[in-house]
């Protein structure tokens, strides 16, 4: 019962929901999980004060009077609660302030209601062995300090052993120098200690040559036996002495020194009582290897009367006896032997671990009569060896666990990335393909809007998900010639809808001195804007909002620009003023609930802005509004700064003929790169994985290669590896990736790529990287398109075509080809996915609806059922992974059904209505 006791864990519930805490309950409690409930933040701090054993704290977010950020800050506090990890359960999940402030408020982790079961109890698995493994640790580490104790307790006990000996003993180095000595020496000489160490151990005999050549004897035969000596005290007298001694060694079995142990002659009476006093067992035994003497200590070990043991064989009493039998031959044969290990056998049969040092002992005459033994009891000393190891493999292996995880956190955010990316890639790269049609002013300011708040995002996204740049709190700017009044314009446009229902006034206020054209990074100061901005159309119910740019200063190289937003909101009072630019700060505790929001937009600002060597303020009054104010330095500069609609190449001169492969699996992507391409002249060519591109590049020549990572057959690294080492091409190839971690671009260069492009592809950066790599000329301008309409949407259809038509700019072949790609293609993944199911193939299952969902939004069908592929998707994975229960594995292959037969006939209908499309001419 007691070690079910110790595998039981608590784990405390907070919620305000009495129904939400006794579902937690009946999911999580088993024999050993006891769960502990609390219906508030104020409760389960008292509960928290009696008892801090908690393995896991789940607790939601949204609770009344005291939050699940405000209860988990103050668990926090407590030195014996910091480690305890604190999941949060909201359904709240909408944006990043919100996530920061969980982690930063000490969650390790978020769950989204409703709360699956089946990944509930995984991750309180996974904390809950977390937890049990810590707390081995910690009792391993007790016991590594026990067992540490009991050491030094042992060396002091022989130090006391030595320092009790009434015979001199004394260390000698190497050199013939005195490093160490009991108090028998010092009382034995009249000298301190202090006076002793670090002198010539010969300088205290009568004849000191002789004494030297004991001590070289020593070092030559590894030890000596009663050699006599004769020592001159302090105060004149002379003491002869009979010296045994032995070379002792280091742990690298290296000779460090000689030990020397000096007994008066004529005191065989208290030789003899030291020798019983010894707790070390000691043998004499006759050149025949029969037992002649003993001391008590050997009696205690092996269980025998002196009587019994007396003229019995010494191997006898040994577990391995011919091994102690060549252990005493050795000794006969070189006059000693050191820490040779043997294992001796109680009469009951307990075994104790020992380590024997020997030497041969004579006669006056010299004639040897026999070897003397003393073993060392080692038991303990190898038991602590043996948990020491045990401990360090441990160890170890909670490093391998700890790197593996480190790994997977790589591998989650590379595929969060790629995730993220592939449709923001879509978004962008179709925006470009708008921006080059003919536009009016408004459309054309809107348009930038678009694209600013786009390029605004993915900078978002790179530095949530680049966890070593949020880690070491690093951020990198820029430096590119732009027109600053225009990005302060497109940033405003963002909010003119927001402004004009809230029936509020925007004022710009620009300072018309500043150079037209400024250097510094465009993006970061979009981002302090909207944050800005953003906050003041919350936050603001009635009045106007003004955004104020004037020069402060400019010398020959820079500028300073200093930046105001003003609003009539509700006021920030005294007493907030100076947190409000820390993160998850707000100016009021109903802030959140009234007007939404983490609180972290303003650290954000604070941390762009002191990071490019400015400052931010605000002054601010309840009730009439706040006045945020920071200044910037900007470069100056003489370059022109073209249309951001603009390409600023002859793309027809410099890119005609010239033929581009492009490996892409996503047929979007596909057409996307096909029609930028072609828009800069290229001459694309489609190849769907790596192996179909190896297969084109040794029946053609192309002058570039734009290579995907993430394909199926053959992957970008896989198939760039063939043609480097197989082909033996050196035809130039970009990468195209949606996983920017440095991981990945050391990859890509690894496996012989030239050059990377991230997605969401920029055009005019592919543009210049392509013609980098030919090494052509950028020049001239490209001509704008003739103004293209947009047809409205047809509300009794279940495709739009509005979107392609934009997208190719009404190019009725390009229409066609892709109406084409999509009636061939959609009913083989329908029916590859019918036959999974029926099959129960759910890794084929989540592959075929993956590729098929990118398709929904191409043809203007309902966003609803890309929703349902989506789901579909991920139920699939659950199933393939075996992460279900038996009752819920049956619920979703039901449910799985269902979706398909809504993608199925909505697949169908699409299929009917785009085979009697008549594109050209509508």
């Amino acid at each position: 019962m007691e070690g079910d006791e110790n595998n039981r864990i608590k784990i405390l519930l907070v919620d305000d929901r009495v129904e939400n805490l006794l579902a937690l309950e009946v999911i999580l409690s088993t024999e050993n999980i006891e769960c502990v409930k609390a219906n508030s933040g104020k409760e389960a701090l008292k509960i928290l004060l009696k008892d801090q054993a908690f393995a896991i704290i789940l607790m939601d977010v949204q609770m009344p009077l005291m939050d699940g950020f405000e209860t988990a800050e103050l668990i926090r506090q407590s030195e014996k609660l910091k480690q305890v990890p604190i999941i949060f359960l909201t359904a709240n999940m909408n944006t990043s302030e919100y996530i920061f402030r969980g982690y930063k408020a000490g969650a390790v982790d978020y769950m989204i209601k409703p709360l699956s079961p089946e990944i509930l109890k995984a991750k309180i698995g996974i904390f809950a062995d977390l937890y049990k493994k810590n707390r081995e640790l910690l009792a391993q580490e007790d016991h590594l300090k026990t067992l540490n104790d009991r050491l030094q307790k042992q060396s002091q006990y022989v130090r006391s052993l030595i320092e009790a000996s009434l015979d001199p003993l004394i260390t000698i180095s190497l050199g013939g120098k005195i490093t160490d000595m009991n108090e028998a020496l010092a009382s034995i000489t009249g000298l301190s200690r202090g006076q002793l160490i670090g002198t010539f151990f010969f300088d205290y005999f009568s004849n000191p040559r002789r004494a030297r050549e004991v001590f070289e004897e020593v070092l030559d035969e590894g030890s000596i036996t009663d050699s006599p000596l004769t020592i001159c005290t302090k105060d004149g007298k002379f003491i002869e002495m009979l010296c045994n001694g032995s070379i002792y060694r280091d742990e690298s079995d290296r000779v460090v020194g000689v030990v020397i142990v000096a007994r008066e002659k004529l005191l065989s009476k208290y030789s003899r009582s030291l020798i019983e006093a010894s707790l070390d067992p000691l043998v004499t035994i006759s050149a025949e290897g029969m037992i002649t003497d003993m001391n008590q200590a050997t009696l205690d070990i092996t269980g025998m009367t002196r009587e019994k043991i007396k003229d019995t064989h010494f191997f006898d009493y040994f577990t391995e006896q011919q091994k102690a039998r060549e252990v005493y031959q050795e000794v006969f044969e070189k006059g000693f032997v050191i820490d040779s290990p043997l294992t001796l056998r109680h009469v009951e049969g307990k075994l104790t671990e020992v380590l024997f040092n020997g030497s041969v002992y004579k006669d006056e005459k010299g004639n040897v009569l026999g070897v003397v033994i003393v073993a060392r009891d080692v038991t303990a000393q190898k038991k602590f060896a043996n948990e020491l190891l045990e401990a360090k493999n441990n160890a170890e292996r909670e490093r391998q666990i700890a790197e593996r995880a480190v790994k997977s956190k790589q591998q989650f955010l590379a595929n969060m990335s790629h995730e993220i990316r592939t449709p923001m890639n879509a978004i962008i790269g179709f925006t470009k393909v708008i921006s080059k049609t003919d536009l009016n002013t408004k459309q054309k300011e809107y348009l930038d809007a678009i694209k600013i708040s786009g390029n605004a995002l993915i900078v978002l996204i790179n530095d949530i998900l680049d966890l070593a740049k949020v880690d070491a709190g690093k951020m990198t700017f820029n430096h590119l010639p732009f027109k600053l009044s225009d990005s302060v314009s497109a940033m405003l446009h963002l909010f003119e809808t927001e402004i004009e229902e809230k029936n509020l006034k925007l004022i710009k206020e620009y300072d018309d001195s500043i150079p037209d054209v400024l250097i510094g990074d465009p993006v970061r100061l979009h981002q302090i804007i909207l944050n800005l901005v953003s906050n003041a159309v919350k936050f603001t119910t009635e009045g106007k909002i003004t955004v104020n740019v004037r020069m402060l200063k400019q010398d020959t190289e820079h500028v300073t620009v200093e930046f105001d937003v003003s609003d009539t909101g509700i006021g920030i009072s005294d007493s907030k003023l100076e947190t409000i630019f820390e993160g998850f700060q707000q100016a009021s505790s109903d802030t959140s609930r009234i007007y939404g929001g983490t609180g972290l937009g303003l650290a954000i600002v604070k941390q762009l802005v002191v990071a490019q060597g400015g400052n931010v303020t605000v002054k601010s009054e309840v009730g009439k509004g706040s006045t945020f104010r920071f200044a910037l330095n900007f470069g100056k500069t003489e370059a022109k700064v073209e249309g951001e609609t603009d390409l600023g190449v002859d793309i027809k001169k410099a890119a005609m003929g010239i033929k581009i492969l492009v490996v892409e699996d996503v047929e979007l992507n596909q057409l996307l790169m096909k029609t930028v391409l072609e828009e800069f002249g290229f001459v694309p060519e489609i190849a769907e994985n790596g192996k179909i591109a190896i297969d084109k590049l040794q029946k053609s020549a192309y002058d570039v290669i734009l290579m995907d990572l993430q394909m199926p057959e053959m992957n970008g690294f896989e198939a760039t590896e063939h043609i480097r080492k197989n082909l033996k091409s050196t035809t130039p190839i970009i990468a195209l990736t949606a996983d920017v971690t440095t991981v990945d671009v050391e990859k890509c260069r690894a496996a012989g790529m030239n050059d990377y492009i991230s997605k969401p592809v920029d055009d005019k950066l592919l543009y210049r990287k392509i013609i980098k790599q030919l090494n052509l000329p950028l020049n001239g301008k490209t001509n704008k398109r003739k103004e293209r309409k947009v047809l409205l949407r047809q509300q009794d259809k279940s495709i739009n075509l509005d979107y392609l038509k934009v997208a190719t700019r009404n190019n009725s072949v390009a229409i066609k080809e892709i109406i084409a790609v999509y009636l061939q293609e959609t009913p083989k993944l329908i029916g590859l996915m019918k036959e999974a199911i029926s099959s129960e193939n759910w890794e084929q299952l989540q592959k075929t609806a993956h590729s098929l969902i990118p398709s929904f939004s191409a043809m203007g069908i309902n966003a609803e059922f890309e929703k349902t592929a989506r789901k579909m998707e991920a139920y699939a994975v659950s199933l393939r992974d075996k992460g279900l229960e038996e009752a819920a594995e049956k619920a979703t292959r039901t449910e799985i059904k269902d979706l398909f037969l809504k993608i199925e006939i909505v697949c169908a209908q699409a299929c009917e209505e785009l085979k009697a499309e008549s594109v050209v001419g509508k």
